[in-house]
This record gives C-alpha cells, structure tokens and sequence, in this order.
C-alpha cells in the first residue's frame, strides 16, 4: 500500500544564490528543512561568493524572477514568503507588486550589504524598498546597517532601536525587528507592531563565524509563520534557532564560516 504523509506548511524564498552555501538561498532551505516546512525558492541573482567575501554578483531579468514566482505560487501554493538580495530597484517592484497579490504573510529581510561589506542592493532601489517593499511585509527585519541606510537613524543604544523601529514601521510594514546585534553586550533584538514591545536577548558567543545570520533569522519567522505561529511567537523561535546556529558556527576557507543550519540534528545526534 502508498505510504500516506502529511504535507508539511510550504514556505517561498525570493533571494539571491550563495555559492558558498552560507547565506542566500541555500541558509533559506536549509533553515526551512531545519523547521520542518516545505522550503521553494525563487532565485533574484547569483552570486560568486566564499568565507573572504563577494567575487562577484549578475541579478536575474524581472522577467525570469516574475514567472518563477507564478509558477510556485499558482500551483503549489505558499503560506509564508521571504525575500532577501532583490539587487535593483526593477526587482524590488517586481517582487512587491508580486507579494501585493499574495495572501499569506510576508518576512522582508532588507538585505544591503553583505557580512563583509559587499554591497548587495543598487542605492537607487532604496527608494523602492521604502515606498514598495516594506508597505507588504508583515515583519521588517533591518540590521543597524540597514536601519541607517533606510531612514538615516545611527543607533547606538536600546533607545536608539525604539527609534529606529519608528522610522521603519512609518514605512508601511504590521511589525518590525530591529536587530541590534552590532551593538556592544548581549545580543539584543526589539520587536513591535508601534503598541506591543517585545525585547529579544540572547548571550553572544565568541565565534567569528557568523556567515547568513541575517537571512537564517528570516528564513526561520517565514517558517514559524507558515506553522500558524502569531508573529511574536515566531520571532522568539526564530531568535533561539538562530542563536543556537551562531554558537555552533565553524570555519571554512579562509574568512568567515556560516553558521551552522543543523546545530539542532547534530546535538541530538
């Protein structure tokens, strides 16, 4: 007789590729395989990225990016997208007129520059984030580099955030996180929807190799989202996964090594 299985929630990516395997696409699927959905993607650009940084980046047509997207969505369906690199500001429309037709919750990583400074958007698509991309997001996910990017804000203190979390949220999007993990001390992260405050602390680990933080965090509230989680519950989730990810980071090449995806698996193993 078939084997019946239950189909697991289904969760879109819509980023650009990581030769390396660290960030982009790749920390996408493996976080969403880690968190038990269904993880699909549509690539935005490829990268030729390793531990020491980018070599170099090509974004995909709009075309090419808008019939990957139709092709998931129409015939499989999504319960929770996340976007990350969009590289230019014809993408980043794109992909938010794309979302805008989409009933089902949406996690924005606004992805600039990558961990070793690379830039990873045009500066003219800023514009585009603000006014098109952050107004469909159901969470924000700003680094600091990318909060000052989007709104001028330098935070430099727990205030600062509140600030910062301010500015992001006159953009459009129901709740935003501001990650404060460049900030000195423990590894602090704020949550809010403008009423609600939720602040997120975690210890920081002595590891150097933190390679797709930034997207694994993404990946993992898409996911809880997409397993019926409110938004602050799949935050909170998202953070331990992630922590846990950091603290069992290792090296590989010669610059900065990812974070590691199956800290979980291999701990109980």
């Amino acid at each position: 007789m078939p084997i019946r299985t239950a189909v697991p929630p289904r969760v879109l990516t819509v980023a650009g590729s990581d030769s390396g395997g660290g960030a982009g696409i790749q920390a996408d699927l493996k976080t969403m395989l880690a968190l038990g959905v269904h993880g699909m993607s549509v690539l935005t650009a490829v990268t030729a990225q390793n531990s020491l940084g980018v070599q170099g980046a090509w974004e995909l047509p709009v075309d090419a990016v808008r019939a990957q997207y139709r092709s998931v969505v129409d015939d499989i369906g999504v319960q929770a997208v996340k976007t990350g690199m969009l590289a230019s500001a014809a993408l980043v429309g794109t992909v938010a007129e794309l979302l805008a037709g989409t009933d089902a919750p949406v996690v924005v990583d606004p992805v600039g520059v990558s961990k070793h400074g690379d830039a990873l958007l045009a500066a003219e698509a800023l514009d585009s984030v603000r006014t098109k991309l952050l107004p469909v997001a159901t969470v924000a996910t700003p680094n600091l580099d990318e909060v000052a990017q989007l709104t001028g804000v330098q935070v430099t203190d727990e205030d600062g955030m509140r600030r910062a979390a301010e500015e992001i949220l006159a953009f459009g999007p129901r709740w935003a996180l501001i990650k404060g993990g460049h900030l000195p001390g423990e590894a602090v992260d704020l949550l809010t929807d403008g009423s609600a405050e939720h602040w997120l602390r975690a210890p920081r680990y002595d590891n150097r190799h933190t390679h797709g933080t930034g997207c694994t965090l993404a990946s993992a509230i898409a996911s809880g989202l997409a397993l019926g989680q409110d938004v602050p519950t799949a935050v909170e989730g998202a953070k331990a996964y992630v922590t846990g990810a950091i603290r069992a980071g290792f090296a590989l090449g010669g610059g900065i090594g990812p974070v590691d995806h199956g800290w979980r698996t291999r701990q109980a193993g």
